[in-house]
């Protein structure tokens, strides 16, 4: 009978992480200590590999944050450029996007949470602030459409709805935790129930006439 030899131990800074995990390790440590407070020792000694197993996927720790917020961002867009591209009402089309911005959050919330933290202290912050300020604008467009057609008060600035839409979505980044009960779908209906019908419950005509 073979007995069967233990695995070998691997050579001490050779890369133990594939870059899909290494990223969502980096984001998580640059969410809870910020990314000005996380050195590439603190992310060494986090990952349990060396500096030098890092740098075999990424030449810098700007490369990571890079990295981690366009991970957010094209999501974001890709819900963009599909939204774009359905035909119906802008309203529809702006319920498909929030309902698709809900999907990247709870699929991508480690790096959507960094995105919506970082504040323009280097360049790829403030290259990201300029794409999120792109995809606002996107957003805004849509509303004015929808308010053109008749679908949303004209009452309100088209882009400060927006705002307060997207900072309704963005908020769900401080308290949704997966796996605690509530599901990406059920999260989007709410979202979309509160934003689109509303919190108060219209009396029917009956009601009225009783």
């Amino acid at each position: 009978m073979t007995v069967a030899q233990p695995p070998r131990a691997g050579r001490r800074g050779r890369p133990g992480y594939d870059l899909e995990s290494l990223l969502q390790v980096a984001a998580k440590l640059f969410n809870e200590r910020g990314y000005d407070g996380t050195s590439m020792e603190d992310l060494s000694r986090k990952l349990g590999i060396t500096k030098s197993a890092i740098y075999h996927h990424v030449p810098s720790k700007q490369e990571l944050l890079r990295l981690a917020v366009n991970r957010a961002l094209d999501g974001l867009f890709d819900v963009a450029r599909h939204v774009e591209s359905m035909p119906g009402p802008a309203i529809e089309r702006l319920e498909a996007l929030v309902r698709g911005s809900v999907g990247v959050l709870t699929d991508r919330l480690p790096f959507v949470t960094l995105l919506l933290r970082v504040h323009g202290n280097t360049k790829v912050e403030r290259d990201a602030l300029a794409r999120r300020r792109e995809f606002d604008r996107f957003a805004a467009e849509l509303v004015k459409q929808a308010e053109a057609e008749g679908d949303i008060r004209p009452d309100i600035d088209p882009a400060m709805t927006a705002r307060l839409l997207f900072g309704l979505i963005n908020s769900l980044i401080e308290w949704y935790r997966p796996g605690r009960g509530t599901n990406a779908d059920d999260l989007a209906d709410a979202v979309c129930k509160i934003t689109f019908d509303g919190m108060r419950v219209r009396p029917t005509r009956s009601d009225r006439e009783h």
